[in-house]
């Protein structure tokens, strides 16, 4: 019987690439194919921007698609509480001590926040357009009062435009399109991130909620008519 020959084949040997090279190929691909494995980038601001969303006035069919529904957004900065304990206060100082000047709250951080609504929408008997909106509180221990109202939003602190404000400064109530009671309660635990989020939700409405602390805050709103 003849065997063939055994042809032995050495292994090709990994190329050494020069240094300049592989600091170019860093700089080229993804983070997470030039290194080993991925990671998670730590936050370039103090209070990350967020969003919630939610969608009323739809429904499913009978092969289970979502049609007909209208979006409802919001977007807001996250401010962190990083070890501050009763942030809210209490009393006639209740938040002012994050306020910072401001006339009232934010809602957030930074930028103002904003709410957009693809369907018109009623809180507490008070009809809100379908638009884009930024969002304010007035705060007190006891209730807070939401705002919608038309001020556009600016980029930057010293940004120069009229129509448009940093987080709150200097607010004024005329573009105010609807105000309304936000009921409080003390939650038995703290949120250390801000959140908003919309509870108890069907396709006719439901909760408009805010959450940082102790403290969470709640307006019911309906599809409007």
């Amino acid at each position: 019987m003849h065997l063939p020959p055994i042809v032995y084949r050495r292994p090709a040997r990994n190329p050494v690439l020069p240094a300049h090279v592989l600091a170019l190929l860093a700089l080229l691909l993804p983070a997470g194919l030039a290194g080993q494995g991925s990671r998670i980038d730590a936050p370039e601001v103090a209070s990350p921007r967020g969003s919630a969303a939610t969608q009323v006035g739809g429904a499913f069919d009978s092969g289970g698609t979502y049609g007909n529904g209208s979006w409802i957004v919001v977007d807001y900065g996250r401010p962190i509480l990083r070890g501050r304990e009763n942030i809210f206060g209490s009393g006639d100082s209740y938040g002012d001590g994050f306020l910072l000047g401001a006339p009232l709250w934010r809602v957030g951080a930074n930028q103002s926040t904003r709410f957009m609504t693809e369907t018109d929408l009623d809180f507490g008997g008070s009809r809100l357009p379908a638009g884009d909106y930024s969002v304010f509180a007035e705060l007190e221990e006891s209730r807070w009062t939401l705002i919608f109202s038309t001020w556009g939003v600016k980029e930057s602190f010293g940004e120069e435009n009229s129509d448009a404000l940093w987080g709150s400064y200097e607010y004024t109530p005329d573009r105010d399109v609807l105000r309304t009671t936000m009921s409080v309660e003390t939650a038995d635990r703290a949120a250390d991130q801000l959140i908003i989020t919309f509870t108890d939700m069907t396709q006719e409405g439901g909760n408009f909620t805010v959450w940082w602390d102790d403290q969470i805050a709640t307006a019911a709103f309906t599809v409007a008519p």
